[in-house]
């Protein structure tokens, strides 16, 4: 009980967000006049293409400032749908919601599959006798996973993947001993934050399998999908069988480098949308509408960006492989996304903060991604800047 509030449980169950609060430090550092490389923030630090900023202007100068249709406005759902077919996912824009931001469409597909173990399902006797649904994270997992997990009141299983060289094919024993009838609901993120993997097809098939066999939801976070190097995307949608237990998520803000913009969307079934835009519908109304508009031009006209920032961070993955490899660092090299899980001491938090305060470089503790002993980095940083961030922590010996 604090002074004047009594907080819900809920609440309670999810820390702050350990990569904003790794950045955030970074900034107050910066602040106060120190040169900090900050490696913890998972932005483009590219500007938005040109022509999406373009259209974001010409939507404002032409009056598209009002509310829109809550799922969002017709045209960019149907480029949604044409773009997710692209994909091999048979797609039709009614079975679009377009939120403000991925994180939004992942709360809603949280919030609409999974039943918490909080007394919303008393017993006769008045008391709760049910347990939180099920959901099946892959470690290590983005931070937000298991907050929205929390707060949705679920109860969390997890398969570690650093063991196999955070890929999931090998682990496919581990997820089959772990997903059962009483699962609810898997994440699946390829390519991953935190650490770069690409999964197979081979291991999207191994969990087609499972969630057949159990009858079993599955996220797909596609987030990263435009920025893969030596792998191919496979989205999990456009496998048999897997059409009808997919909620797939995708957004702007990596791809296209418009991360204060604000815009994702999901795609699943009629049934799950109808479903999702209820609590859609009554937070956050809409996404904004000349926001909206830039959407369109981002995925219709942007390929030459793209396909530019994504060949700018295989050139700084690359580069980040053979510095570390000169300093007798082994890496698990990733395929996708801009990060990188980087071993370091047993106390993974310490470590960074040794490597803040000592070598001024901000890195994310890998426990805060379930993962111990690690830290990521994200290269979404300049080269000059990578390279003096490696320095310095070769110089403070935390290499």
């Amino acid at each position: 009980m604090s002074d004047g509030y009594d907080f819900s449980e809920r609440i309670g169950r999810v820390e702050p967000s350990a990569t904003l609060a790794i950045s955030n430090l970074a900034a107050e550092k910066e602040a106060e006049g120190a040169d900090i490389v900050d490696l913890s923030v998972g932005e483009p630090d590219f500007d938005t293409p040109e022509n999406v900023v373009a259209a974001g202007k010409d939507a404002l100068d032409a009056g598209h400032t009002g509310y829109t249709s809550s799922n969002g406005v017709p045209e960019l759902k149907a480029a949604i749908a044409e773009k997710l077919r692209g994909n091999g996912v048979d797609a039709d824009a009614d079975e679009v919601i377009v939120t403000p931001g991925g994180k939004q469409a992942l709360y809603e597909t949280f919030q609409t599959l999974i039943d918490g173990g909080d007394g919303s399902h008393p017993s006769p006797s008045g008391t709760s006798s049910h347990a939180g649904d099920e959901v099946v994270l892959l470690d290590p997992a983005w931070v937000s996973y298991e907050a929205m997990a929390k707060l949705a009141g679920a109860d969390l299983s997890r398969v570690d993947l650093a063991p196999h060289g955070f890929q999931l094919e090998p682990a496919l024993d581990d997820l089959a001993e772990t997903v059962s009838d009483d699962t609810e609901l898997l994440v699946v993120n390829s390519p991953s934050n935190p650490t770069g993997a690409v999964f197979s097809e081979a291991a999207l098939e191994g969990v087609r399998d499972l969630a057949v066999e159990h009858d079993v939801a599955v996220i797909a976070d596609e987030i990263y999908e435009r920025i893969v190097y030596d792998a191919e995307h496979v989205s999990l949608a456009s496998l048999d069988g897997m059409a009808d237990r997919t909620v797939t998520v995708n957004g702007f803000s990596k791809a296209y480098s418009m991360t204060g913009w604000r815009l994702g969307y999901l795609h699943a079934t009629d049934e799950f949308v109808d479903e999702a835009g209820k609590l859609h519908s009554h937070s956050v109304s809409c996404a904004t509408n000349f926001v909206q508009r830039a959407g369109i031009e981002a995925l219709e006209n942007t390929e030459e960006s793209v396909e530019e920032m994504r060949a700018a961070f295989e050139s700084r993955r690359d580069l980040l492989v053979d510095l570390f490899d000169e300093h007798g660092v082994d890496v698990d090299v990733g395929d996708g996304a801009f990060y990188m899980m980087i071993p370091v001491a047993d106390d993974d938090q310490a470590w960074c903060e040794a490597a803040i305060e000592e070598a001024a470089v901000a890195c994310v503790p890998g426990s805060a991604f379930n993962a111990p002993g690690y830290a990521r980095i994200s290269y979404a940083a300049s080269e000059e800047r990578l390279r003096e961030a490696v320095d310095r922590l070769v110089a403070n010996d935390l290499l």
